[in-house]
């Protein structure tokens, strides 16, 4: 279990769908700068690239700490999560993809239509992962204790 500053145990499950929202938060927030300046309201985001590859980094980080950390656990400890985990890693395989073309897409010419278009295909897949996963793992997640101090990766906002 995670301990907080104060000294008091927070569940992983718990913590987790902070994490989910903060990442929902995040793209929101992504997506209503690009509509903006599509819909002719604002100038472009100056630092689109860059909130871009900020968020494409913590998802990433988000997916691979689960993937290399409460994953395998969780499939040890609850076999019977284990056609459910691999759903999730497949999930993780995908959203890599989009976020690869995202980098792509950001690394060559202008084209914020075409970064708003991956956005879209990527909020759709992340809250279809994000409410499988809180729905399948919550309890479990909760019930785990990893070993370590501090923050475990799939949990970190920063």
């Amino acid at each position: 279990m995670y301990v907080q500053d104060n000294g008091r145990h927070t569940a992983f499950g718990n913590q987790l769908i902070e994490v989910h929202q903060w990442l929902r938060e995040e793209l929101a927030r992504l997506r209503d700068d690009l509509d903006a300046y599509l819909d002719g309201a604002a100038d472009r985001p100056q630092p689109l690239q860059a909130h871009c590859l900020t968020f494409c980094q913590a998802l990433t980080r988000h997916h691979t700490g689960e993937d290399g950390g409460p994953f395998p656990a969780l499939a040890e400890q609850f076999p019977e999560l284990r056609p459910t985990i691999d759903r999730l890693m497949q999930d993780h395989d995908l959203i890599s993809g989009i976020l690869a073309r995202m980098e792509t897409i950001l690394d060559g010419p202008d084209d914020v239509g075409k970064v708003r278009r991956e956005l879209d295909g990527l909020a759709a897949i992340m809250e279809s992962h994000f409410a499988y996963e809180e729905r399948t793992i919550f309890a479990a997640l909760n019930a785990l204790d990893l070993p370590g101090e501090g923050t475990p990766e799939f949990l970190r906002t920063d």
